[in-house]
């Protein structure tokens, strides 16, 4: 069985849930948050990391032009930064999308390292597992907001790109 097609609709769906959190979150809860977890920077941690683990170690990925590494950390020592906007962000996600089936097809599943030191014993299939998880608790986090300020985020169950 090619477990690809199935990774790559769960990806495409939790992407589309992610577009959903950034579009309709109101301009007020774009910025709020307590330092370093506010909105936008939980949205681009989460994003960030999707698009990095589409590849197969830091040395091969294709950043973003707008990427500053230091916004994708959430914990720790970590300075200020001005948010992006919600069109950059919109931008980012539509940039990850159209990399999602292209990418997950260039990946080597029977790797038993997924090609990043902080994940020294998981697979590069068990990082799209991984992945998927990481994105979706954010999404998660971020739909919670959104339904404290009156706004929802629709399921998607899967989306199929390649027609």
């Amino acid at each position: 069985m090619d477990v690809r097609p199935a990774i790559q609709r769960q990806y495409h769906a939790a992407m589309a849930m992610m577009r959903q959190t950034i579009e309709r979150c109101p301009d007020q809860v774009w910025t709020s948050g307590e330092h370093p977890r506010t909105y936008w920077r939980i949205a681009y941690h989460a994003a960030a990391y999707a698009h990095l683990y589409l590849y197969e170690s830091l040395d091969t990925i294709e950043k973003w032009d707008k990427a500053r590494v230091e916004c994708t950390y959430l914990d720790g020592e970590v300075d200020e930064a001005e948010a992006y906007s919600k069109q950059d962000m919109l931008d980012y996600v539509d940039l990850i999308v159209a990399c999602i089936d292209e990418r997950i097809d260039r990946l080597d599943f029977a790797n038993p390292h997924c090609g990043y030191s902080w994940y020294p014993e998981v697979s590069q299939f068990e990082l799209m597992i991984l992945s998927l998880r990481h994105l979706h608790g954010h999404i998660g986090q971020l739909h919670e907001t959104l339904i404290a300020h009156g706004q929802d985020v629709d399921w998607m169950g899967q989306i199929n790109m390649n027609g």
